[in-house]
């Protein structure tokens, strides 16, 4: 009986484990007495009695992901490069390449590094821990550590539970997008070369952020067997050797734009000498794509794996038809269809120094009605940064109205920054002319038959159907 009673012990012993092990638990260390405890990726063991409430962030990615789980109300301090989202910006900067003295004088009970900075400068984070202060040292090296990396740093504020409902949430639209580009058979799959850095023509590791984004995007990579420039990399060599000895199969060439690792411009590529040969210089299917949403660990990966998918397959990725219908467009409807008919780029801040400046028509993530964590951000932002529709000004706040109607004065605005549309021999008579604010733009789309008169009317106001957008931007863009 007493070995009956063992066994089944033992059994129950084995399922507790296994069910603890199947939780995905970050690296635990040794202090079990702390409420806190995990071990960072320096290998030093974290110890803290509570969550941290003053926090300084020396990374971008870690700045953007503490906003993501919720926590960026414990920021009190980032690096000039965090600007997303934009309430970033606003923070303290703090650099490690400064006095050590200004970060310690703003009494932080964290400041969350990356290895990187203890190798290049040794003496300011010893100086941080001298004086008493808990550093983290935070670096995902590989797609596969992200979750981990992303489930420590929720540890030290408090944000575990957000943590698995942004992770499960950046799964199912990595999923989403893997869904659609899985239908592609494989010998209509497109050949896509990433280019990392202009200097010696790097690409990326086959795990990396990009690496696995190319993955989801459906593309074929042609570096795929590109091995990291040092252990630890997700810069990989290549070559221009290489690049042309793929010419015929590179159907679409990616370069990444941004502070860190800089590829080259599309300008610059095509000036190349012998690069004429690649097919995709050939047919003009040469893209950029900023470094901050496709190689950085932040939830925004998705959002470039998106782009190389629409750079891809835009035809399959920014499938429209779902708009094809006669409701009454919002401004919303309207910044969706036209990005995805347009095909255009998702606009992102290319400079950490994009908020010292002042914008007169529309300052990028300002909006007071449009949540940066909204599906309709990326949209909303782009066609408006586009310039194709406009912000509304009351109070010294942005608003975009995404829930207002669109009217056909709006429409014939979108309409003119889309197409190359030109003043014609004969103008229509327009009987409420002097009613609409732009005149000479509602003349010219009368006059290329883009937008029909009603009674011989504009009527500037009234309100336009999905479809009747839909119709007006295919025909601007034939």
């Amino acid at each position: 009986m007493r070995s009956k009673i063992t066994i089944i012990m033992a059994l129950l012993l084995i399922f507790t484990l296994f069910a603890t092990g199947c939780e995905g638990s970050a690296k635990e260390g040794d202090n079990n007495e702390a409420a806190i405890n995990f071990v960072d990726d320096e290998g030093n063991e974290i110890n803290l009695d509570s969550p941290c409430e003053r926090v300084i962030s020396l990374y971008s990615a870690h700045t953007e992901n503490l906003f993501t789980l919720g926590a960026g109300d414990k920021l009190i301090g980032n690096y000039k490069t965090g600007i997303y989202p934009a309430e970033a910006a606003s923070l303290d900067m703090y650099s490690y390449r400064s006095d050590p003295e200004k970060v310690i004088a703003a009494d932080p009970d964290c400041i969350i590094i990356r290895p990187f900075i203890s190798r290049k400068v040794p003496e300011f984070v010893d100086a941080l821990k001298n004086a008493g202060i808990t550093v983290v040292s935070l670096y995902p090296e590989s797609r596969e550590d992200f979750d981990e990396y992303i489930r420590r740093l929720a540890m030290v504020v408090g944000a575990k539970e957000e943590a698995e409902v942004q992770l499960k949430l950046l799964e199912s639209r990595m999923d989403e997008i893997s869904e659609i580009t899985s239908r592609i058979p494989e010998n209509e799959k497109k050949g896509i070369f990433f280019e990392s850095t202009e200097v010696n023509l790097r690409t990326v590791t086959p795990d990396s952020m990009a690496g696995k984004a190319i993955e989801t995007a459906g593309g074929t990579n042609i570096a795929k067997d590109a091995e990291a420039i040092k252990s630890g990399s997700s810069i990989a060599i290549f070559g221009e050797e290489a690049i042309m000895e793929e010419a015929d199969n590179i159907d679409v060439y990616v370069t990444q734009r941004g502070a860190m690792n800089c590829g080259g411009s599309l300008q610059s590529i095509s000036e190349r000498s012998g690069f004429d040969a690649v097919k995709a210089i050939k047919e003009g299917k040469v893209y950029t794509i900023n470094e901050k949403i496709i190689s950085s660990p932040t939830f925004r990966q998705y959002k470039g794996a998106r782009e190389l998918a629409r750079y891809l397959y835009p035809e399959l990725i920014d499938d429209y038809s779902s708009y094809e219908n006669n409701d009454t467009a919002t401004r919303e409807d309207m910044a969706y269809i036209a990005v995805k008919m347009a095909h255009i780029p998702i606009w992102v801040p290319s400079s950490s120094r994009y908020y010292d400046e002042e914008y007169k028509n529309h300052t990028f993530g300002l909006f007071e009605d449009v949540d940066w964590r909204a599906d309709n951000f990326d949209y909303i932002e782009t066609i408006t940064m586009f310039g194709a529709m406009e912000a509304y000004f009351e109070d010294d706040k942005e608003y975009f109205k995404p829930e207002k109607e669109v009217t056909r004065e709006e429409l014939a605005l979108l309409l003119i920054t889309l197409g190359d549309l030109k003043a014609q021999s004969t103008s229509h008579s327009i009987a409420d002319l002097e009613n609409c604010e732009s005149p000479k733009m509602v003349q010219m789309v009368v006059d290329n038959n883009v937008i029909k008169l009603q009674s011989g009317m504009f009527n500037p106001e009234g309100t336009v159907t999905n479809q009747e957008i839909v119709d007006a931007v295919k025909s601007v863009l034939d």
